[in-house]
């Protein structure tokens, strides 16, 4: 999933880090200056960068309602569904790995048998029964596709260098660190992150989604980007969301690269100082216009809307409330 075509790479290369380069990254907008303004946060609020980046509610309710009124509302269906793909993918990527390590030059055949490795029962999946074969088949669908590309890219290093050691394949052929554990301390942010991949060898950040593609979802690409500038003082410039998705059987993979900038960097500030404002003075934000039906928190912000038990598509409309009422609701 990570991994970048031929064309993508010289994409990368030759268009997005060269204008970079040339637009150039304020000094203080990189992740080293966190000891100054903008940096520095105002607020003492740890904050994790999905919370930040997460503009699935347009005021920014949810964090309110987590981390002030300590409301634990359970995952919607996406979600669930978004964690199990997760997992499965880096599971394959460091299962693969280990091979490599284990077996060398002579892993192809033990990379092969990863397809049909047994997947894990999904009866501890907090899913509807009848939601559950869906899911199965979106499993089985991105253990082979990802697999095949796994051998495939093996088999292409081995071509090139039939005397690589094991630990000169892996860097070669899946150049991905999964599930990067960071500390956003010196950002304000929690200091237990945990970036979906990160390509050292090109420095870029990538986020894995299973689900339609939003503008703000370069916050978080932007957001890991700083913490590793912040970390490594080596600059950051380039992100990718990988956008997975499901046709008839198939995996459709499509990969937004995109300039880290001033902008974005500007964006993900704005949004870190005006989330732990909420937070840390305990101010309630209020309903948005409208609320989209997958939201986890719609039992408390529209109870009415959510007995109605509608589909998990579209938005709902929200007519702002008085304090009063969203504070009652969100006591809920």
């Amino acid at each position: 999933m990570y991994f970048p075509s031929d064309e993508e790479r010289r994409y990368v290369q030759r268009r997005l880090l060269p204008e970079a380069r040339q637009q150039g990254i304020a000094e203080e907008l990189r992740g080293w200056s966190w000891a100054r303004p903008p940096l520095q946060p105002v607020y003492a609020v740890p904050l994790g960068v999905y919370e930040v980046a997460g503009k699935y509610c347009p005021t920014g309710r949810d964090v309110y309602l987590r981390r002030v009124e300590r409301v634990v509302a359970p995952p919607n269906r996406g979600m669930v569904e978004g964690r199990v793909l997760h997992q499965l993918v880096a599971d394959l990527l460091v299962a693969a790995k280990r091979v490599i390590y284990q077996y060398g030059a002579a892993c192809l055949d033990a990379l092969e048998e990863l397809r049909e490795r047994a997947q894990p029962p999904l009866e501890g999946v907090p899913l509807a029964p009848e939601a559950r074969p869906e899911l199965q088949t979106k499993l089985d669908a991105v253990r082979a596709f990802e697999t095949r590309r796994i051998v495939e890219r093996v088999q292409d290093v081995l071509a090139r260098q039939p005397q690589a050691g094991p630990d000169t394949l892996v860097a070669l052929a899946l150049p991905v660190h999964l599930e990067v554990r960071l500390n956003g301390t010196y950002l304000g942010l929690s200091p237990h992150l945990s970036a979906d991949g990160v390509l050292f060898t090109e420095m870029m950040v990538a986020d894995l989604k299973f689900g339609p593609r939003e503008e703000f979802h370069r916050l978080t690409t932007t957001g890991y980007a700083l913490v590793l500038e912040s970390l490594y003082e080596v600059p950051v410039d380039v992100g990718c969301i990988v956008y997975v998705s499901f046709r008839q059987g198939r995996v459709l993979v499509e990969r937004d690269f995109h300039v880290i900038g001033d902008e974005l960097r500007h964006w993900f500030l704005e949004e870190r100082e005006e989330k732990m404002r909420l937070v840390s003075e305990e101010l309630d934000p209020g309903l948005p216009a409208v609320c989209p039906r997958s939201c986890p928190y719609l039992r408390v912000c529209r109870p009415d809307e959510e007995r109605r038990g509608a589909p998990e598509a579209g938005v709902v409309a929200a007519n702002p409330a008085p304090d009063g009422a969203l504070a009652l609701a969100g006591a809920q």
